[in-house]
Order: C-alpha cells, then sequence, then structure tokens
C-alpha cells in the first residue's frame, strides 16, 4: 500500500465524518450560532472573573479557618 493510498484513504474517512456536520441534531444549533458583540464579550469576562474571585474567597476562607481556628478548640 503506498502512501497515496493511505492519504486516500484518510481523505475519505474525515470526508465521510464531516460530511453531515451541518445537518442532524446539531446542525441546528450551529446555524444559529454567532459572534459574541463586545458588550456581551465583556459582560461574560466580568462574570467568569467575579466568579473566580469569590471561588478564590471561599477557597482561602476555608483555609484560613483551617489553620487558625483549631488552635481554639
Amino acid at each position: 500500500m503506498g502512501i497515496e493510498e493511505r492519504a486516500d484513504g484518510i481523505q475519505n474517512s474525515f470526508e465521510s465524518k464531516t460530511k453531515n456536520l451541518g445537518r442532524g441534531k446539531y446542525g441546528r444549533i450551529l446555524k444559529m450560532a454567532r459572534t459574541p458583540t463586545r458588550e456581551e464579550y465583556k459582560k461574560t469576562c466580568y462574570i467568569a472573573a467575579l466568579g473566580m474571585i469569590v471561588v478564590g474567597a471561599v477557597g482561602f476562607a476555608i483555609m484560613w479557618i483551617m489553620t487558625y481556628l483549631p488552635d481554639y478548640f
């Protein structure tokens, strides 16, 4: 089996897997998808950063409690 036949087989298998990408159960979702506006992107980044800060603060509070509170008991 030469390299051309192997390359052709790989290309055919890839094309058969991606042939129905725009159809089926995910096709409608892909057609509705769009790039977010600048304002939507900024809001998403703000909410994600706020969530990271909250999770970090909770983790820090748990670490602080586990470090200093056992001395009182």
